[in-house]
């Protein structure tokens, strides 16, 4: 279903929560407040743009830090009073230099026997291979994915490339953020390399399991 701006339920302060995740890993970066008129530049740009109640002004993410985040994909809730949006970062979402906001644990909070709830990776690729056979299926407007399915099978490929030599780069310097930000960035376009392929994640890891069962009974 489509939303118009102008149906979104603003608050009395003419604001809406908006909870920006990163596209490729889905991790919630940070959790900012919108109005109609940060909303329509953030449309309109393709980056974030916010409404800061402290300063009680536009706030245009990255623009003195040049951490700014390009918009893949803009979604209401059902209740229409709540955003999310995915993004590709261009670097930490946190003013203190954290990827995340999200990034402080609460003292004396339960905790399982299974130590802290831990971001499992097949999961986290899982959703993503789902998200991005949606927007191959959809073709959703202003979709980065949505874009590279367009341009076809080898615009993924040169975008696979250039990011595995982005890779490289990070992995020859000191920044392990840096090198995070680029294997993730290698992981996705991966999957939509697998997407646009029509192979499954089930068959990699099938792939995968045989080459240990071949390493095991080769020992």
């Amino acid at each position: 279903m489509k939303i118009a701006i102008a149906d979104i339920k603003f608050d009395e302060q003419g604001l809406v929560p908006a909870i920006v995740q990163d596209a490729n890993t889905l991790q919630v970066l940070t959790l900012a407040y919108m109005n109609a008129e940060s909303l329509n530049r953030t449309v309109a740009t393709n980056e974030t743009w916010f409404w800061s109640r402290s300063r009680s002004s536009l706030w245009h993410k990255g623009e003195t830090s040049g951490n700014k985040q390009r918009v893949i994909d803009v979604a209401i809730d059902c209740d229409h009073d709540a955003i999310r949006i995915l993004v590709i970062p261009e670097g930490p979402a946190c003013h203190t230099g954290a990827q995340s906001c999200f990034h402080n644990e609460l003292q004396d909070a339960p905790v399982s026997d299974k130590r802290k709830e831990e971001v499992d990776l097949g999961d986290v690729v899982s959703d993503l291979y789902r998200l991005v056979q949606s927007r191959k299926r959809e073709r959703p407007a202003g979709s980065y994915s949505t874009y590279l399915f367009d341009q076809g099978l080898d615009k993924i490929l040169k975008k696979v490339g250039e990011e595995s030599a982005e890779t490289i780069i990070a992995a020859k310097n000191e920044d392990p953020g840096a090198l995070a930000r680029e294997t993730a960035d290698l992981l996705y376009h991966l999957v939509v390399l697998l997407v646009e392929r029509g192979l499954s994640l089930e068959q990699v890891t099938d792939e995968l399991v045989a080459r240990r069962k071949q390493s095991v009974n080769s020992t």
